[in-house]
């Protein structure tokens, strides 16, 4: 499964949907535990094993779920969690010892269900581009299916009760990951995340919570759970990301009518540095790769899609790096693999 994982993009990154050459991805997560059992921090190793046990068995029972495939943490390696990090198919707490958890996955990568994390089921749905309301309705075809096996914890006040007194309620985050090169070019960026904050969402790095900003790519969520429906979650965000959307669009064209040709040498520079260099930091190839990105949706590169991009940016990451490699490599020889692969791909564009 890994093996092949590593030679493709995930589907989430397709650059297909709405406002795709802005927004990668959209993201519903749900936070659910079984009622009767304690919570996956404070659980003993046979809870923990028996929570996984009774998931996988909804799982197996469900018709939504019939054609993935589960892993236990204690199949999984080190450099394997790394991958599936890197692919954000789990969140960079999951898995770190091997006491008892377990992941579904999708053959698409859309859906991923982690167990035992922090709390006992997290259903993860995603999609390519701007489309909250078709992954929210996926998620919760999920969440209903197991829901036929599982008696998830609901208080009638409070609604699902969860680990984190935040996700209390529908236990949903929603949220989208984004490339916001114009603002940050045109020194904008920081009063639109001061917006983004006082309306009540949070803005984090390429991998979420506790993570850094690489290439530009910003992932933007909600911060309330209790009392709001998972409908009303999802539209405001949603409506919030397309404001967005138009203050970066507004941005792009400023920069294309005040400053084009600094913007395309930046863009071509980018680009040229891509395509020949033998030596690539993982910082370094996000941030050439935001540049090359910006550049095919300003066409101003029409030879590189925004796909090809967006595969990049997970393929060059160290641990997607070495699975392609097929062999574990010191940080120094990972630069010159990821330089290679970065210029074998743009070598074999049209």
């Amino acid at each position: 499964m890994f093996d092949q994982m590593a030679h493709k993009a995930s589907s989430w990154l397709t650059a297909e949907g709405d406002e795709a050459a802005v927004v990668l991805s959209s993201r519903i997560r749900l936070a659910r535990n079984i009622r009767g059992f304690t919570f996956p921090a404070y659980a003993d190793p046979e809870t923990r094993g028996n929570i996984v046990h009774f998931v996988r068995s909804a799982i197996d029972k469900s018709k939504e779920l019939e054609t993935g495939a589960f892993v236990s943490s204690d199949d999984v390696t080190e450099m394997q969690r790394a991958f599936l990090i890197e692919r954000h198919l789990i969140s960079p707490e999951f898995m770190r010892d091997q006491n008892a958890s377990g992941l579904y996955i999708s053959p698409d990568e859309k859906i991923a269900i982690m167990v035992n994390e922090e709390d006992h089921v997290r259903i993860q749905s995603m999609n390519s581009g701007l489309s909250l309301m078709d992954t929210l309705n996926h998620a919760m075809r999920i969440d209903d299916d197991l829901a036929n096996s599982l008696e998830f914890d609901y208080d009638t006040d409070f609604g699902f009760l969860t680990s984190c007194p935040t996700n209390v309620g529908t236990g949903l985050r929603a949220s989208i990951l984004i490339h916001l090169a114009g603002l940050v070019l045109t020194k904008e960026i920081d009063s639109v995340i001061d917006h983004i904050n006082k309306l009540g969402l949070v803005v984090r790095g390429f991998y979420g919570e506790g993570t850094d900003v690489w290439g530009n790519l910003f992932q933007i969520s909600n911060q309330t759970t209790l009392g709001r429906s998972e409908l009303d979650i999802t539209e405001s965000l949603e409506k919030i990301t397309r404001q967005i959307i138009e203050f970066e669009n507004k941005s792009r064209d400023r920069l294309l009518t005040e400053a084009r040709d600094e913007i395309a040498d930046k863009i071509w520079r980018a680009y040229g540095i891509l395509r020949h260099a033998r030596v690539l930091t993982s910082e370094e190839v996000m941030n050439l790769l935001s540049a090359v990105r910006l550049g095919a949706a300003l066409k101003i590169l029409d030879m590189v899609s925004i796909a090809t991009v967006n595969k990049l940016l997970i393929l060059s990451q160290p641990a997607h790096l070495q699975r392609y490699m097929g062999v574990e490599l010191s940080p120094g020889d990972r630069d010159i693999a990821r330089a290679k692969l970065v210029r074998d791909t743009l070598a074999e564009l049209p």
